[in-house]
């Protein structure tokens, strides 16, 4: 439980991001974003990769990838939850809702499900304090949430999303 299944890493798609940035200097972070971008977080091929092509300590990339809260290094869900756990919505509930997604799908914040299919974060204020509890979901914003609510929100849109796919 907890992390999603690991496939081969296509590095070649990095090319275009190389070709873009070849002249500029410092672009580490940008190249990083763009890493992140293409593979939804930064695999351990990617970060060495970078780390050659720029000719900087892979140490550096590593230190920089785990600095910013942007980057990922473990491969996320196809989609991602974030649980607000600021003071009102603390008040209001967050703690049954994080106990409501783990019973339902086995994951704990920071945790990806084993079919890759939800991600789960605790952030600490969404600006919808008014709305408390208050989740984000692929980023759309639920408020005044119940555990039973938002299990139904979570299931229907993912359903929804593999339709689509």
């Amino acid at each position: 439980m907890g992390t999603a299944n690991n496939t081969a890493v296509d590095v070649s798609l990095m090319d275009q991001v190389f070709e873009k940035y070849r002249e500029q200097q410092g672009a580490l972070i940008p190249i990083l974003q763009k890493a992140q971008g293409i593979y939804g977080y930064l695999p351990p091929e990617i970060l060495q990769l970078v780390a050659s092509r720029l000719g900087v300590a892979l140490g550096k990339v590593y230190g920089v990838a785990t600095f910013y809260s942007q980057f990922y290094l473990e491969q996320r869900g196809k989609h991602m939850l974030r649980l607000c756990d600021g003071t009102a919505c603390h008040v209001r509930g967050t703690t049954r809702l994080m106990t409501a997604i783990e019973e339902e799908y086995g994951i704990r914040p920071g945790e990806t499900t084993e079919d890759g299919e939800l991600s789960l974060e605790v952030v600490y204020c969404l600006g919808s304090c008014a709305l408390a509890p208050v989740a984000v979901l692929d980023e759309q914003v639920m408020g005044r949430l119940r555990p039973e609510t938002l299990l139904q929100q979570v299931s229907n849109h993912i359903s929804s999303q593999q339709v689509m796919a």
